[in-house]
């Protein structure tokens, strides 16, 4: 549990003491509010500026990013937090993938990577094929291996005695299902945040049918649908509106990283999540699952995810209250938190 911080203010005086310390108490607000302020522009500039990064986001922009105010002021956790890093010094496996979902790109998991850096971790984010300022046009990524590709290749070249800890948000919770299967012996945990976490025969989309209506009514009916081939041809992707996207996912969020998803979001190809997906017993369901809830997700709703943990259930499940379809925003401390207990299972 945090500590709380309050601030009684003595009572004003006529003297010009009083006028001065109103005056320093307020200097020293606005320079506390400017550097939380130059924190999320620079995460908006790094969204702005894309082109000039290179196609895998390896987190040391958000390495910079998160520490700036860290270097101004003392951490009143700092002692919690030299306890978390000397308790992760023996660990074995200490390389995380961080996963984004439809619509997002490695950008979103800035505040993440910066806090698992501070621990000594080693988180690596990815953008998924067509996402994030990978160059594919989204309208001709059409199966969940594509779009998987750059979280399959990073498996591929890890050295046989290395595995990594998977985090999967939204339908990303579909690519980890897939690499499971596909990967088991390089995977020490796969952790599904509020993510399509889907059984056997499933598609990602499923999960999101008591949200979306049925696969079928989504195809035909749906204004969100992109048709980069013409309008005579299926649908290639879907991208919401951005003031129902805000309503969905980010009714929790902090307003300056709501304004970095809205320059930064794109399209999700629809292919990937209409994809049925083939997961076996002895592969997937040998894979160490953990499970992240988010109680106050109006995009996957508390009752759907508790619905996916009962039918298919993980070792471990963990909820963050008061957080939307996007904890990495409104619950950065939680997640961090959960995602530290969760790598120190034996």
């Amino acid at each position: 549990m945090g500590n709380s911080f309050i601030c009684r203010r003595k009572k004003d005086t006529k003297d010009n003491n009083g006028t001065r310390s109103k005056r320093v108490g307020g200097r020293s607000q606005r320079k506390m509010l400017s550097e939380e302020e130059l924190l999320h522009r620079q995460a908006l500039s790094m969204a702005l500026h894309q082109h000039q990064l290179s196609q895998r986001f390896d987190g040391s922009m958000s390495r910079r990013i998160g520490s700036t105010s860290s270097r101004r002021h003392t951490d009143p956790l700092a002692n919690n937090e030299k306890k978390v890093v000397e308790s992760l010094e023996n660990i074995k496996f200490k390389r995380i993938v961080l996963i984004h979902g439809e619509g997002f790109g490695a950008w979103c998991w800035y505040k993440t990577i910066a806090q698992l850096e501070e621990v000594g971790l080693l988180p690596t984010a990815f953008d998924l094929t067509g996402s994030g300022i990978d160059l594919t046009d989204t309208n001709t990524v059409t199966t969940l291996a594509e779009y998987s590709k750059p979280l399959t290749q990073y498996l591929e070249t890890l050295p046989e005695d290395e595995k990594v800890i998977l985090v999967g948000h939204s339908s990303g919770g579909a690519c980890l299902s897939y690499a499971l299967e596909n990967f088991p012996e390089k995977i020490s945990k796969a952790i599904f945040l509020c993510a399509t976490m889907v059984s056997n025969g499933q598609r990602p989309f499923d999960v999101f049918a008591e949200e979306l209506g049925s696969a079928e009514h989504f195809m035909q009916e749906s204004q969100f649908l992109i048709y980069g081939n013409g309008k005579d041809k299926p649908p290639t992707g879907f991208m919401f509106e951005k003031q129902l996207m805000k309503g969905l996912y980010f009714n929790q969020s902090p307003t300056k990283d709501v304004a970095l998803a809205m320059v930064s979001m794109r399209p999700t190809p629809l292919g990937p999540i209409m994809e049925k997906l083939s997961l076996s017993p002895e592969k997937y369901g040998a894979g160490r699952r953990f499970y992240i809830q988010t109680l106050d997700d109006r995009a996957l709703s508390p009752d759907v995810q508790e619905k996916l943990v009962r039918e298919n259930p993980p070792e471990g499940v963990f909820k963050i209250k008061g957080s939307d379809h996007c904890p990495f925003f409104s619950k950065p401390q939680s997640l961090h938190k959960i995602l530290v207990e969760i790598i120190q299972i034996p």
